[in-house]
């Protein structure tokens, strides 16, 4: 039997998308749907029955049972209530029933999410609202509806929602430019983004026997192994079978749900892969990375295999990012960060490049703390990702042309490389510039900060937001211009001059450069308890009410809620390291140590006093066992005056500044234990082993 698979048909193939609207939708009711999906305009209730009749129809024939309205708490995580399409009939039957009020309108209970405040306990009503942008999908035999997620009284609990508000942001600003330069078609600019997912994959079974991994999602204690990535054979490399296996379910099953899974490959550490989609609107790719994620675990689960999504699941080789590639497009199709052909195109791919690079500038801060959590504070600033100071890559060209240089971008010369035989190829105008974390790549930026457990919605609501503001202030300035190309011309120059001082080219992993940022008056947020607070600045607040992206409850809350995480994410790990201290190492120093005891003892009695290596090795697992209670003693004393009543970002520092030192302190001697101990005393799969245990 063949296993070929018509990618063109099975693409979609559990979306109701257009296709399927157009299908299965009266003309009329068609032509109001898709005007409310690309204008916002209000959707009646006649308008809603229909189109939920229709869905329902088409989820029945794919076998779906229940209907579930999909949405993006604050736990960074999807959720939904799942309810199936039956009513009671008279007959003491059923009938399948999906209502137009049902489709437009859910309420779960609010009060167990996240909220920051926003909520008490007590206070139990949310609601779900649908989300007509994005398009619905069946998955695991339930429609899934996409939803924003609000409040009783309104305020958003969830990402969705001041991802939409920060599109509409920028819409509203990137078109008030473009109608200066004569754009009277275009209606509407929208965030593109594509966002590279970046994840491991270890044996299942190996998976269930690190508590740390399990509870945590990395790995808390573990000696180096002898081969890292140091030998660089990992990357896009051969893909084992067992791997290839779960790519290929992995690409079919994203396919089905509408998701453009494009490229896949090995990355740089042992068992580490990538998988990167073509761009699509923000608001969907943020959903399709949300629904990526769910995937991988689910088809890695029917492989035994364990998809680690953590930032940094294994000290000493490369932890996982997501970067986020983003740009601005018209309705009509056009890249806003395309140089043009034209003088005119191209002055205007200059305004808004100098639009991203003041916001960058202006806004680091907000930018760099859309990265933030506990998992990537172990990630960024080594020597695979971005250091946690915020910089602007735009290659020689483009700064050169900046600089006062020519005026002229885009035109690609040739490579020659020298054999007669390989065709010429052209030049991209940038090179790629792997260490920064905002990097022009052409007819795009690329924000590398994120990490590999994160959604995409916090750093686009925080990029669309700030240059929404930079454009407000250009259109301000050009829209009263009595010389409009003179007032473009200096406004380019000015920007640009105010704000290079974000722009760097070189190796942003170099000592050089952190001095060289510092001197600058960059900021260096090294830490998500360092970053967090910038949430509160007055700059923020008013850079998103004026927008009204967020409120300024709204605002508390997540910082609140991100504080909160923090504090529970290295809560729970110290709590897992404890157990595992006491439940595995305890136990493998005393049988080892018994077992040399009993041995030096053997070989006495029979007269042989050459115990020199049996001596080495029991005088050293004492030492190093007594080193190991004293700093689980001192972790635990540290943990034991933790404060739940403080106030929170005391809390995170006391959890960062003490707790997480006496982890790191507790690691290191753990970690030379293992090295001593022989290995069938050990009780946990070793470095080596996970991360070569997939073949």
């Amino acid at each position: 039997m063949s296993d070929t698979i018509n990618i063109t048909e099975l693409f979609g193939s559990l979306v109701f998308n257009d296709d399927i609207m157009l299908e299965r939708l009266p003309k009329n009711i068609y032509n109001v749907l898709k005007k409310n999906m690309s204008e916002g305009t209000h959707l009646e209730q006649d308008i809603a029955d229909a189109v939920a009749e229709a869905m329902k129809g088409w989820a029945l024939e794919k076998g779906a049972t229940h209907y579930t309205h999909w949405f993006q708490p604050m736990t960074g995580i999807t959720a939904g209530k799942h309810d199936s399409f039956i009513k009671p009939a008279d007959n003491g039957k059923i009938i399948m029933e999906f209502s137009g009020s049902e489709l437009i309108r859910g309420e779960p209970d609010a009060s167990s999410f996240p909220s920051g405040g926003l909520r008490a306990t007590f206070e139990a009503r949310g609601y779900t609202v649908w989300d007509t942008t994005s398009y619905a999908f069946i998955k695991d035999g339930t429609l899934c509806i996409p939803t924003a997620f609000c409040s009783y009284s309104g305020h958003a609990l969830d990402k969705k929602t001041p991802l939409l508000r920060s599109m509409e942001a920028i819409d509203k600003q990137a078109v008030r430019v473009l109608k200066l330069f004569g754009g009277t078609a275009v209606n509407r600019v929208i965030p593109q983004v594509g966002a590279e997912q970046e994840y491991f994959l270890i044996d299942k079974e190996m998976y269930l026997s690190r508590p740390d991994l399990v509870y945590t999602g990395r790995t808390l204690l573990g000696a180096r192994p002898p081969k890292g990535q140091e030998l660089d054979d990992h990357y896009f490399g051969n893909i084992k079978p067992r791997v290839s296996a779960f790519m290929k379910e992995l690409d079919t099953e994203l396919w089905k749900l509408g998701v453009y899974a494009k490229t896949k490959h090995n990355e740089s550490a042992p068992a580490q892969h990538e998988l990167a989609p073509v761009h699509t609107t923000a608001n969907i790719a943020t959903d399709h990375n949300q629904i990526t994620m769910e995937v991988m675990k689910t088809v890695a689960d029917r492989h035994g295999l364990a998809c680690l999504l953590h930032e940094k699941p294994f000290a000493g080789v490369n932890g996982s990012g997501k970067h986020n590639n983003w740009s601005l497009s018209t309705d009509s199709g056009v890249n806003l960060f395309e140089p043009g052909s034209t003088p005119h195109e191209n002055a205007r791919f200059l305004l808004f490049v100098v639009a991203v690079i003041k916001a960058v500038d202006e806004y680091q801060d907000l930018l760099r703390l859309s990265a933030a959590s506990a998992g990537n504070d172990h990630r960024l600033g080594v020597h695979e990702a971005p250091p946690a100071i915020m910089s602007v890559f735009l290659g020689e060209e483009l700064t050169r042309v900046l600089s006062g240089g020519d005026s002229t971008v885009g035109v690609a010369e040739k490579i020659e490389i020298g054999v007669t035989t390989l065709p010429h190829f052209p030049k991209d105008t940038t090179d790629r510039n792997r260490t920064s974390p905002f990097a022009f790549t052409g007819n795009k930026f690329e924000f590398r900060m994120p990490g590999s457990a994160f959604s995409v919605a916090g750093p686009n609501i925080m990029l669309n937001t700030a240059v929404a503001e930079a454009l407000r202030q250009f259109s301000d300035v050009l829209e009263n211009a009595e010389d409009f190309n003179a007032e473009l011309s200096s406004l380019i120059e000015k920007t640009y001059a105010e704000h290079k001082r974000i722009i760097f080219n070189g190796n942003n992993y170099s000592s050089e450069w952190v001095v060289e940022a510092h001197k600058r008056g960059l900021s260096d947020l090294k830490t998500t308890v360092d970053a967090l607070p910038e949430y509160l600045s007055q700059k923020s607040v008013a850079l998103f009410t004026r927008h009204n992206v967020f409120t300024e409850a709204e605002i508390n809350s997540r910082y609140e809620i991100l504080l909160e995480n923090y504090c529970k994410s290295i809560h729970i790990e110290a709590l897992t390291m404890i157990d595992m201290v006491k439940g595995y190492v305890f136990p493998a120093c005393v049988d080892y140590q018994n077992d040399l005891a009993k041995l030096i003892k053997r070989k006495g009695d029979c007269g042989d006093y050459d115990n020199s290596m049996e001596d080495y090795l029991l005088i050293n697992i004492s030492k190093l066992s007594s080193d190991l209670l004293a700093a689980l003693t001192e972790l635990e004393s540290e943990f034991n005056e933790i404060n739940e009543g403080n106030e929170v970002l005391a809390r995170a520092r006391f959890y960062r500044g003490s707790v997480f030192h006496a982890m790191s302190e507790l690691r290191a001697v753990v970690d030379e234990i293992e090295t001593l101990v022989a290995k069938k005393y050990w009780r946990l799969p070793s470095y080596a082993k996970l991360l070569h245990s997939v073949v």
